[in-house]
């Protein structure tokens, strides 16, 4: 190591850019290395799954959603420029450069620049009343747009930021229409537990418009959105949501000259170094992943694999050895007191990998059907057919249902057969679980059937 202090510059103050900051700053000391975070936004640190939330009145204050101010970084020695937005990127100089005009060198760069909502090329999309929901700023609009009087949003798209955009409105008191150009919300389930979180939305009383994609968004005079027009008829909106999922931000990566990967995303390897210029490490939502069961590249905007990703880039920045270990996409949300949790391949998903897939579902209860608060809950698990190694699984049901998913994570992620699982040693106590938790009935439901 020289006596000279080197500069870690970060593009992008949210999960991945702090998480890398904070790890290479816990392995190198300040009077080796200065660490600077750009953020072109007003804030960092923030939660954006905590924003549709807040839209609801379920979080009560903006502010709770901010994790760490940038007065709390600069006690570790890192400096958080919010409101500094990069303009460009110098590979060649190992420089970058901000719209205020300044440049500013680094000896080491990692790319966070996050996600964007995606925006089809529908007309109106751009229109006054149609919002995102990725920036705490985006919240604060919606919020205004209700306490001006909103009472009709349309929501356009049934994953995990539509479904709880359309919750938190009902709970609003709005009336919500959701959307869908595919025939189900929550596409990443199989169709048979698609079916049962539809259900549940219509229910709650949320009219769900499916295999309609968006034709237009119509404006009124002043070029207000007013209704979503799709091919089977148009649907009033005082506010139009997007909920379409979200894309890596790589324009910055792609004028600088960044190899980009088959899913859009930044090219990495699994240690976050750009294939096509290792000295710049790229992390989280802007950033090619890879599944953990097929090793094909993947790109999953999710806030758990952007910290993990960050920890890697500031641990290698940091001389410690680290290498990504792949996502199976895990996760969890909820429509009313409907929770959906899943993790893995799905049915079609593990087809197209070259699985020959053996499904199996069962019903059964989140407690002892005896105790109070029993409710319904819906296990599906995938397994290859002759191994019994499991590749997937999804669950739907009542309140205590959804983190099960966690426990099938876990089996997934450790290579373990449906037969082992049905043996594994879960807890049990009435108020939390029948006697056999419905993650071990499902697993053994399956292993009894590879058996034949």
């Amino acid at each position: 190591m020289s006596g000279r202090r080197e500069r870690l510059v970060v593009i992008g103050g949210d999960a991945a850019g702090l998480s890398a900051a904070a790890q290479a700053r816990r392995l190198r000391p300040a009077a080796e290395l200065e660490v600077v975070v750009l953020e072109q936004g007003p804030d960092a640190s923030y939660s954006a799954c905590g924003i549709p939330y807040w839209i609801g009145d379920l979080v009560p204050d903006r502010d709770a959603l901010i994790a760490r101010s940038p007065a709390q970084f600069a006690t570790q020695d890192i400096e958080v420029r919010t409101g500094t937005r990069v303009a460009d990127i110098d590979l060649d100089a190992g420089t970058v450069g901000t719209d205020a005009g300044g440049r500013l060198g680094y000896d080491h760069l990692v790319v966070a620049t996050g996600g964007r909502p995606l925006r089809p090329p529908v007309p109106g999309l751009d229109a006054e009343g149609v919002f995102g929901v990725h920036r705490l700023a985006d919240g604060a609009d919606i919020r205004a747009a209700l306490a001006a009087g909103a009472r009709r949003a349309v929501v356009l798209g049934g994953g995990y930021i539509g479904l709880e955009m359309a919750e938190v409105l009902l709970h609003r008191g709005l009336s919500v229409t959701v959307v869908l150009a595919d025939p189900l919300p929550m596409a990443q389930l199989d169709p048979d537990m698609g079916e049962r979180v539809c259900k549940a939305m219509g229910d709650l009383g949320i009219d769900v418009q499916n295999d309609q994609p968006v034709r237009e968004i119509e404006v009124d005079a002043g070029g207000v959105a007013r209704a979503v027009r799709t091919d089977a008829g148009s649907y009033p909106a005082d506010l139009v949501v997007l909920g379409l999922g979200m894309g890596p931000e790589v324009e910055l990566a792609r004028a600088a000259g960044l190899q980009l990967g088959t899913t859009g995303a930044i090219d990495v390897d699994r240690t976050q170094r750009s294939r096509s210029h290792p000295e710049v490490l790229a992390a989280g939502d802007c950033s090619q992943t890879f599944s953990r069961l097929t090793g094909e590249p993947v790109h999953i905007a999710l806030g758990t694999h952007a910290n993990k990703q960050g920890r890697v880039a500031g641990s290698v920045i940091g001389g410690r050895a680290a290498r990504f270990a792949g996502v199976l996409g895990t996760a969890v949300t909820r429509v009313g007191d409907l929770e959906i949790g899943l993790t893995g391949l799905n049915s079609a998903d593990a087809a197209r990998a070259g699985y020959d897939v053996r499904a199996e579902t069962i019903e059964a209860t989140t407690r002892a059907g005896y105790f109070p608060g029993a409710d319904p809950i819906t296990v599906k698990v995938l397994s290859e057919r002759g191994s019994g190694l499991l590749i997937g699984a999804q669950v739907v049901g009542g309140p205590g249902s959804g983190k099960r998913v966690d426990v099938l994570a876990t089996a997934i992620w450790a290579g373990l057969t449906a037969e082992e699982l049905a043996g594994s040693d879960l807890s049990y106590a009435p108020p939390f679980s029948p006697t056999y938790d419905p993650v071990l009935v499902a697993a053994r439901v399956v292993s009894r059937t590879e058996q034949g």
